[in-house]
């Protein structure tokens, strides 16, 4: 066992009564040592019901022969994050959860590790210190919130920050009705935004039971799915199934499409591209682009339609998705699973239930994925949408550009009636480096769908959305204004082209005229505390690969 190094010999009588000062019992310390990674906390939503899994995964471990242990992993709630400081902090904290994990699990070698996720960068961060490990494991996230019945109208917390554009257009009473209960419990946020996406990436990779990503927080199927795991992980020890045998090429492959066919957050681009440099492996914009244009768009989920992630459950979940890409021979399903069994023979009985809300392929909402990657002058690197939530007169769009060095002055100027129909905001330094930290972009495009402007105005960034924005909202344009990307030359009324079917993000500016701006170009730098942020700043690398650390 790995555990061994810790628990056996002479020069082990001190570690040996160490963990009998836990209660542990000479039998408990013979048995395969199981850490249970955990996220809960008492300010995050998705996270205040994760100590009912984890007693339900102890419950599993214990069932199947192992002895568990609970530690703790940080998590940041990105809504609450959202518009403030705050924000620059959110994917940062990806690194410092994958470290964090492989520190515990370094100095103290769990033989296994189960981990139970929820939110945001918190899947991503767990996923790739799996990945580092390289030990048996398996996911199990909190689940998602339902969603609540507002004045007759099924809600998310989208329609919350949405509600803040709208302020000026409905009552003070239905303001305080949609922020008493668009968020109704305990849960990921309700539609298919990051933390959602990544759970059903997880699912969709391998890495979670069927039903992952799913089934709702509060039924007690979660439950059930909880000590499954907590048995199931036994099953991977003891067979020596690793998280580098599941994540392959073939099976980020299968995410991948899982992806485009569910119109996932964008985000999920930027964390699969992570998760497969940790993994080893060569993943790129174009390979993902590749993907997109051969995969069928067949859910469309909060924000991009009405339906949510408790609809998806009830429609079969995950399972019935990849079921519907199966019969064209989109995926490759003869990748092992933590199930043990192929994602072939995880499909045999999975089906789509509900064909209103998992469309089959002849019926799909385009031919083509969720996710577009544009590239052009204004990207040379590429630039994500998600264009499953963008309405059909914003695929193609040509205006003037607006251009902010802060999200908060665009959100300001938005509020103040600055900003006129078919303009094109550009919000620049929030990158990777430029922030730091990418900030995530939800008030600015809540304001605008709010404010009825996102059928008429495009917002660009070398930052990020999450995964509730709608409309053409393009982000993490690479090379960022703080590495000197073109994004940090544009000008007030530049012309911005944006051809989402064809892929294209153009700036209508002469060449002669970019490089006499590049010469006198200054970039702007946003002072940082020392500490996390600083540190971050240095080592991290630009959006299209990422945004992984350097060293």
């Amino acid at each position: 066992m790995r555990s061994d190094s810790m628990k056996l010999g002479l020069t082990r009588i001190p570690h040996r009564s160490l963990l009998k000062a836990l209660g542990l019992t000479d039998e408990e310390m013979a048995r395969p040592l199981v850490g249970i990674v955990s996220s809960e906390n008492e300010i995050i939503p998705g996270h205040i019901n994760l100590g009912i899994i984890a007693e339900a995964v102890r419950a599993g471990v214990l069932a199947a022969g192992g002895t568990p242990f609970v530690f703790p992993a940080i998590g940041v709630c990105d809504g609450l994050a959202m518009g403030h400081d705050g924000m620059r902090y959110s994917l940062v904290s990806r690194e410092h959860i994958a470290d964090s994990v492989e520190i515990m699990a370094m100095a103290h070698p769990f033989d296994a590790l189960v981990f139970i996720p929820n939110c945001d960068k918190i899947v991503p961060g767990m996923i790739m210190a799996a990945l580092r490990l390289n030990i048996p494991s398996v996911f199990v996230s909190g689940g998602p919130m339902l969603p609540n019945m507002v004045r007759g109208q099924k809600m998310t917390v989208s329609n919350a920050f949405e509600a803040v554009g709208r302020a000026g257009q409905i009552s003070p009473e239905e303001i305080k009705d949609i922020e008493d209960k668009a968020c109704p419990g305990c849960g990921s946020c309700a539609g298919m935004f990051t933390a959602n996406s990544m759970n059903c990436m997880t699912e969709a990779v391998g890495l979670g039971l069927p039903g992952n990503g799913t089934i709702p927080a509060v039924h007690a199927g979660r439950v059930r799915l909880a000590k499954t795991a907590g048995r199931q992980v036994m099953d991977l020890y003891i067979k020596n199934i690793l998280p580098k045998d599941i994540v392959t090429s073939d099976s980020l492959h299968n995410a991948l499409t899982a992806d485009m066919a569910l119109g996932c957050s964008s985000n999920t681009v930027l964390h699969l591209l992570a998760i497969a440099h940790e993994a080893g492996l060569t993943l790129d914009l174009k390979s993902i682009n590749d993907i997109s244009k051969a995969t069928p768009h067949l859910v469309k989920l909060s924000p991009a339609g009405p339906d949510t992630l408790a609809d998806l459950d009830q429609a079969g979940g995950v399972a019935a998705v990849l079921k519907e890409l199966e019969k064209e021979k989109l995926l490759r399903t003869g990748c092992i699973t933590a199930t043990g069994l192929t994602m072939a023979e995880n499909l045999e009985n999975a089906v789509n239930l509900n064909s209103d809300v998992i469309r089959d392929m002849n019926n799909a909402y385009s031919s083509d994925g969720g996710l577009a990657v544009l590239w052009g002058n204004l990207a040379p690197d590429g630039a994500i949408v998600k264009k499953g939530a963008v309405l059909p007169e914003m695929m193609q769009h040509k205006g003037p550009a607006r251009v902010f060095d802060r999200e908060e002055d665009c959100t300001e100027c938005l509020l103040n009636g600055g900003i006129k129909p078919g303009d094109v905001i550009v919000i620049r330094y929030e990158g990777p480096k430029g922030g730091p930290g990418m900030k995530e972009m939800l008030t600015p495009t809540a304001t605008l769908a709010g404010l009825g402007l996102d059928n008429t105005v495009a917002l660009v960034t070398d930052g990020r959305f999450s995964g509730a924005s709608r409309g053409a909202s393009i982000g993490h344009i690479s090379p960022e204004a703080a590495s000197g990307g073109v994004i940090g030359l544009v000008e007030e009324n530049d012309l911005i082209v944006i051809d989402i079917p064809n892929n294209k993000l153009e700036l209508q500016v002469n060449e002669n005229v970019l490089a006499k701006r590049k010469a006198d170009w200054k970039p702007v730098d946003k002072p940082v505390p020392r500490g996390c942020l600083s540190r971050y700043r240095a080592l991290v690398t630009s959006a299209n690969t990422g945004a992984v650390m350097s060293i």
